[in-house]
This record gives C-alpha cells, sequence and structure tokens, in this order.
C-alpha cells in the first residue's frame, strides 16, 4: 500500500488526504512559482488525481505555460495559501504544495526544473538533477 500523505493550508479551511505515491517532486525555479511563492521556488508533489480526496474551497487562478499548456493555481479563499496545482499537459495529475504537507519531511525532491531561471540566492541541493526547462512529460513524447 501506499503511503497516506496529508495535508492543509495556512487556516485549516482546506484540508487533503492522499494515498498513492509521487508521480513526480520537485522544486521549479520558473518566474512564476517565484512570484507565487514570494521565493526563489516552488516545492511540489504531483499525484494521479483520483488518489486525491480534498475539502474546503479553492480559487483558481490560470496562466498559459512556456509550454503553451495552461497551468491553474489553487489557493484557500480564507488565507491565501497555494494548495494545489494542475496543468492541460498532465490532466490527470494534481501538484500539491510541499509546504501544506502536514509532515513537510515527507518531501522528497527529485529534480529541479526550470533552473536556468534560478536566481543566485536560492541556492538548492547540488546533487538534484537540473532541467534548464520543464523537461518532457510522459504525453509530449
Amino acid at each position: 500500500m501506499a503511503n497516506r500523505y496529508t495535508g492543509g493550508c495556512l487556516c485549516g479551511a482546506v484540508r487533503y488526504e492522499i494515498d498513492a505515491e509521487p508521480m513526480i517532486a520537485a522544486h521549479c525555479q520558473c518566474r512564476d512559482c517565484q512570484r507565487m511563492t514570494g521565493a526563489g521556488h516552488a516545492s511540489f508533489m504531483a499525484f494521479p488525481q483520483a488518489a486525491i480526496r480534498l475539502s474546503g474551497q479553492l480559487k483558481s487562478y490560470e496562466i498559459k505555460a512556456d509550454s503553451g499548456h495552461l497551468a491553474s493555481r489553487n489557493s484557500c479563499i480564507r488565507c491565501g495559501s497555494f494548495v494545489t496545482g494542475g496543468s492541460t499537459a498532465m490532466p490527470d495529475a494534481t501538484a500539491i504544495a510541499a509546504s501544506t504537507l502536514d509532515d513537510a519531511s515527507a518531501f522528497a525532491p527529485q529534480m529541479v526544473i526550470f533552473a536556468s531561471r534560478g536566481q543566485p540566492w536560492d541556492q538548492l541541493d547540488p546533487a538534484l538533477p537540473r532541467f534548464p526547462a520543464m523537461p518532457p512529460l510522459p504525453v509530449d513524447a
């Protein structure tokens, strides 16, 4: 059986449970993620959408990504915490912000994406594989 991941937003109005292993776990250094987090990167884990049970209300913001796909950022309507995200590139997957995990130590990054846009002051584990942009996704192959 897969691990159970649980978490939620800052105020607790949004909660989730996930009974699956992440499909990907990454740090993203694109400018959109920098602006969204107010930091040098966003850290996330993507899971099969069907494995996520979510309660509470989120508001969604969509942007056109460099790939041409639409990316969504979903935040708690009460406290504004970024909780989930998605992309038309992977319609059956949902990204969970690693910072929202109840046990944030469960996040084990596998790579850095959009490393070409990283800020010099945002130093991430040099042992992680780095991709200048988004690596090819299974749907892009």
